[in-house]
């Protein structure tokens, strides 16, 4: 199988194929499951054919489209241990040195947020993160009362407070770039106590998933700190500015958070799944600890990991980040995180250059977002093209980008997260989309009644 894989990485030029969605379809519906067995070889070679032939790669340049990463090298070897071995760090007898592992290097994340003496646990991703911080942050205060986001703030947060039968979700005024405005925060603070609500949680975003802006987290604490309300920072996009050389002050603030996400499958390069939500003080994690005699009795000696995590299973994903630390360092994951930043921002400079490309937003991170519309092309119609666009390019495969909405209109998004992309490259894909865009517009006519 290590053959195989190899050999397709050696072959790929695209980031997925221009196979029909409908044959991608039939094939699979054509796979009897009960059918008998076809032994391992075959099985595996019809997995290399059905598979990973049509597999998205995120590592070719024309990936551009979501949050999705290559990935270092030593945690892909770290997760074939983790394959082979099938280790669980729910409780100290199922793994042993594994949980000593994932405490060191949750210690060491929590010593980047800036928590000297902070905790956590490694999750399923950033919305179990972010899930688990606002049900910390409920039994903090004790009742079910009102999460202060902005329009911009992931859709896991809304979802999580529906989940744990919060009472409102609160979006907070942003700026002209999107990021949370501190005043309007107490303003909103202000009025939900003024109507007997009970704010429990403030979520700032440290690299919101369009626009790829970080809240003022330092004003925002103050006002956190002046209300008492726990603040939560979402940094599962911008957790990569932990291990910046350059950019670390874009954090400044983190410290003073009472919980904060981290997504490592993102901006730290690690396969899925991988992130952790810390916290500053243990002890709000032992604050939905539940304990079973069979498993994890609360008279233990032992360490279980259980005790402060949501998931019972739970896969030994720390050991990717520690492999990748020992192999290549900290100072190596945050110059490629620094390193498509900066291919975000040459290639905002490649999109202001081209005529036919509108930039709609600037910043911080890696998202860049545009329209194709030339001198000619009215708003409808270039608002009508940006799902087309996307579509076109999908079927195609050679170059991959996603849509969105900004300020009441569509447009198209590039996020990038592959350092080894150039602007060349960057140039060479926008070429193409532009292309696409008027071979799309030449063969479609915008839909009557299309709105600004």
């Amino acid at each position: 199988m290590v053959d195989r894989l190899a050999d397709r990485f050696a072959t790929v030029d695209r980031p997925t194929t221009a196979t029909d969605p409908r044959a991608l379809h039939d094939r699979v519906r054509a796979v009897d499951l009960d059918a008998a067995p076809v032994g391992t070889e075959q099985a595996l070679a019809e997995l290399d054919d059905l598979f990973v032939r049509e597999a998205v790669w995120f590592h070719d340049p024309g990936y551009l489209a979501h949050l999705n990463c290559p990935v270092a090298l030593p945690a892909v070897a770290a997760e074939s241990v983790l394959a082979a071995v099938n280790p669980s760090v729910d409780t100290w007898d199922q793994s042993r040195i594994g949980t000593n592992i994932e405490r060191h290097v949750v210690d060491w994340l929590a010593r980047r947020a800036g928590f000297a003496a902070g905790d956590g646990v490694f999750t399923s991703g950033g919305s179990q993160s972010n899930l688990q911080a606002l049900l910390l942050a409920r039994e903090a205060v004790g009742v079910a009362g009102t999460v202060f986001t902005t329009a911009e703030t992931h859709f896991s947060i809304a979802k999580s407070a529906r989940l744990l039968g919060l009472e409102a979700v609160v979006d907070v005024a942003t700026d002209h770039a999107g990021r949370m405005r501190p005043a309007a925060l107490a303003e909103a603070i202000a009025v939900t106590r003024a109507a007997g609500g009970t704010p429990i949680a403030v979520v700032a975003t440290a690299g919101t998933t369009d626009r790829g802006v970080i809240d003022p987290i330092e004003p925002i604490a103050d006002v956190c700190d002046l209300e008492d309300v726990w603040l939560h920072v979402d940094a599962a996009y911008g957790c990569g500015l932990l291990v910046s050389p350059t950019r670390r002050h874009l954090l400044a603030g983190i410290e003073r958070a009472r919980s904060v996400t981290t997504d490592l499958h993102k901006s730290f390069f690690q396969p899925v799944s991988s992130s952790a939500l810390l916290v500053r003080d243990p002890a709000d994690l032992r604050r939905t600890a539940w304990y079973a005699d069979y498993l994890n009795p609360e008279d233990a000696a032992e360490p279980n990991q259980v005790d402060k995590s949501l998931q019972t299973t739970r896969r030994f994903d720390a050991l990717k980040l520690w492999a990748t630390l020992r192999a290549t360092g900290a100072d190596a994951i945050g110059t490629a995180f620094d390193a498509v930043i900066d291919l975000a921002a040459a290639t905002h400079r490649i999109v202001e250059e081209d005529p036919d490309l509108v930039l709609v937003a600037p910043t911080q991170l890696s998202t860049v977002l545009f329209r194709w519309q030339p001198a000619g092309v009215t708003d409808d119609e270039a608002d009508a093209l940006v799902a087309p666009i996307r579509a076109a390019l999908l079927a195609e495969g050679r170059v991959l980008i996603a849509k969105t909405v900004i300020d009441g209109r569509p447009c198209n998004k590039l996020t990038l997260l592959n350092p080894e992309t150039t602007p060349a490259q960057m140039r060479a894909s926008l070429d193409h989309v532009a292309a696409t865009a008027a071979r799309v517009r030449a063969t479609t006519t915008a839909p009557e009644g299309a709105t600004r």
